[in-house]
């Protein structure tokens, strides 16, 4: 009797085992299906994770770009804008330019004629207030405008601002001095619109010592 228990309780511990087994087996294969699931849905998951990353970089360089687009834009409108202005400030500048070179040939035949007058006749008077007053008030009006005139009497010769139309050895005088101003130049808030026509001062020829 004892060794049939014993065959018995064999067969049923067989039988536990074998159901414990199927029990494992189909726990096992819910949990692969479980995990194939899981790993389904991270993949997706992952996917879209991916998708969007791609998206917000390509968002980033397109602004950066944008943002490098309007940065050029904004230099090209300032760059024009300062050379817009520019080239209003030398046209308000400049405009009177050529007016004032028609003028200067009132301020010469002015000036000539002051020099050319009789003074020490009474008569000549009132002429030569008349035109020293015309004189004065065009050259008063000249600089208004910012044109003024270039009188280098025994100042040394500018080759930039004056045009030498001789020169001549003077004692006592250094070399290249003004000694004489024919026509006087005029310049335009700074610009050259005609030079001084000057008398030069030279050298004396050097002497040879040594015969």
């Amino acid at each position: 009797m004892a060794n049939e228990s014993t065959e018995n309780k064999s067969a049923e511990e067989i039988a536990a085992d074998a159901l414990a087994a199927e029990i494992i087996e189909h726990a096992e294969e819910q949990v692969e299906v479980q995990l194939d699931a899981a790993a389904e849905n991270i993949s997706v998951e992952q996917e879209k994770i991916n998708e969007l990353e791609l998206a917000l970089a390509t968002a980033k360089s397109t602004v950066a770009d944008q943002k490098d687009s309007v940065i050029r834009a904004k230099a090209e409108v300032d760059n024009v804008r300062r050379r817009a202005a520019q080239d209003v400030e030398k046209a308000r500048k400049f405009a009177l330019e050529k007016f004032a070179a028609e003028m200067l040939t009132t301020v010469d035949n002015l000036e000539r004629a002051l020099q050319s007058i009789d003074k020490d006749d009474e008569r000549n008077t009132a002429i030569i207030e008349g035109i020293e007053l015309t004189y004065q008030g065009l050259l008063a009006s000249l600089e208004k405008f910012a044109i003024k005139s270039i009188d280098p009497q025994d100042q040394p010769f500018n080759p930039e601002l004056h045009q030498a139309m001789s020169m001549q050895e003077v004692e006592g005088v250094a070399p290249n001095t003004v000694i004489a101003v024919m026509q006087k130049g005029y310049e335009l808030n700074g610009r050259l619109i005609r030079p001084a026509m000057v008398m030069v001062s030279k050298a004396k020829p050097s002497v040879d010592t040594t015969a």
